[in-house]
Formats: C-alpha cells, structure tokens, sequence
C-alpha cells in the first residue's frame, strides 16, 4: 500500500475523555509509522496543548493547529510556517462593542501567548497547559501583534445573537464556531481557513498525493477535513452531522480505541489487541 498521510483529530478522536491515548492505538500508530505511512496531528488547540501527545507518539511528520490557522514541523526548522492572522481592526471593533453583545471576555491566542481582557483565574485554567504567557488588559492596548485566534466567552441565551450579528458585520473577514455543545464560547479564525487547508499545504509541502490521505473527526470543526480527504472517518461518538458527510463511521468511540480499531483494519495491519 502506498503511504498516506493519516490526519487525527485530539479531543473527542484519538484521545479518550480522561485526555488519553489508547495503549492499542499507540501500538497500532507505530506500526503504520514502521509502514512508510505519515501520522498527523490536525487540531484546534494550540500547539503547547498538542506537544506532549506529538512526543508521546513520536511524530517526525508537521502539525495542524488553530484548526488550520497555524501550520507548522516542529522538527523541520526548513519547513516554512504557514501562521494566518485575524486583523487587529476585528479585535478592536469587538471590544469597542462588548456591552452590545453581553460578551463576559475575551480571549485572544497568538501562537502560544494569551491575553486575556479581563482577568478570570476560572477561564485562565483552561489555557494553563504548556505555561503559557498571560497577559491581562484592554486587547487594544494590549497586544501588539495579530492574533491568531480569539475566543468569545458569553452568555448561552446570546450566543445565537452575537454568531448572525458576526455574520452580518465580519462575513468577509472571519469564521466562528461553537467551541463546544455545553460552553457558551464561540471561536473565530480568519475567513478561508480550515483544517482542510492546513491539510492542502502539509500535502504540497512534503509532496505528498491527495489520493491517499485518511482523517478522523468527531465535531464541526472536522467537517471540512473529513470533506477534503480521499477517505473521512467520523468517530462512533461524533456529533451526527459528521457523520452524515463522512465516508465511513468507526465501530468504536473515542474511549475504546476507535481510531486504533479502525485503522487496524483498513491497512490490514494485524496488531493483536492482547499485545
């Protein structure tokens, strides 16, 4: 079989909910890597949220994150960083109209530093892996160079409200999402931008063939991947409309080795689960 590239979501996908890798996953990665075939991260965290799972499964091969807002080989310095950027004009009309919208905060990411516009110790934990610095003040004030992406923390009864208004004030330059079913954030990243095109440029870059390329989802920021690749894998526990555009849905969730179980059979790869 020729190599592929093989494209892995993280929460929800290849880690189980406790933030795991399945020990036959692993097993199951390795012996692909043994194969010639290339294993790929493609995430919306950050990388220092990403590093400790790009390590433990021994990754050589480039990253995926910000859904595709930041593209990048930690172990190739000749790899060119593909890093697009929310304008700062955005940030500022946002903050300039924060009571409008009942925003409670706002949180931008550029690469790896955080700032925050108000200081919140509950919100500011779930950005604490990887030691990140954190800086808190007016985001105008702030920060001095473009944001990589910027997250919305609101109200659930407004979060409909703020996503049309977007929709009518920033269509041509922003995409926003959801971050999560039960967390009332909504997630913006330049207009264009996707794991599918961070995809498209890890393919041109290490001239790879899009025909063998295989990626695992389980939410809407996996959509367009699950699109673009040759074959699209939606997760047992993915949310249905994944599945409803993905070529194939795995046996097993994100807790039983899904992933591992999957790909298992689709390479014909034999790794025994007693192991």
């Amino acid at each position: 079989m020729k190599p592929h590239l093989i494209c892995l979501d993280l929460d929800g996908t290849l880690l189980t909910d406790d933030k795991t890798i399945g020990n036959y996953t692993k097993r199951v990665i390795q012996k692909l890597k043994e194969d010639g075939h290339y294993v790929m991260i493609s995430t919306g965290r950050p990388y220092r949220a990403t590093v400790p799972y790009y390590k433990e499964l021994k990754l050589n091969t480039p990253v995926v994150n910000f859904n595709g807002a930041f593209v990048h080989h930690p172990l190739d310095f000749d790899f060119k960083v593909l890093h697009k950027t929310l304008p700062q004009e955005v940030i500022k009309d946002i903050v300039e109209h924060i009571d409008k919208y009942d925003i409670k905060n706002i949180v931008a990411e550029v690469c790896d530093d955080i700032y925050f516009q108000y200081h919140d110790s509950v919100l500011m934990s779930e950005f604490f892996m990887g030691d990140p610095k954190i800086v808190t003040g007016d985001l105008r004030k702030s920060m001095s160079e473009e944001a990589t992406t910027v997250l919305i923390n609101t109200t659930e009864a407004r979060i409909d409200y703020i996503r049309r208004a977007f929709d009518d004030v920033y269509a041509e330059t922003v995409t926003h999402r959801r971050w999560g079913p039960n967390v009332a954030i909504i997630e913006i990243i330049k207009k264009g931008i996707s794991k599918a095109t961070g995809i498209e440029y890890v393919l041109d870059n290490l001239g790879l063939d899009k025909e063998y390329t295989i990626a695992f989802g389980d939410e809407d920021n996996d959509l367009q991947m699950l699109q673009y690749v040759t074959h699209g894998v939606a997760l047992n526990n993915a949310i249905d409309d994944l599945k409803s555009v993905a070529d194939d849905v795995t046996k097993y969730d994100n807790n039983n080795d899904g992933v591992g179980k999957y790909l298992n059979e689709y390479f014909n790869l034999n790794v025994n689960e007693g192991e």
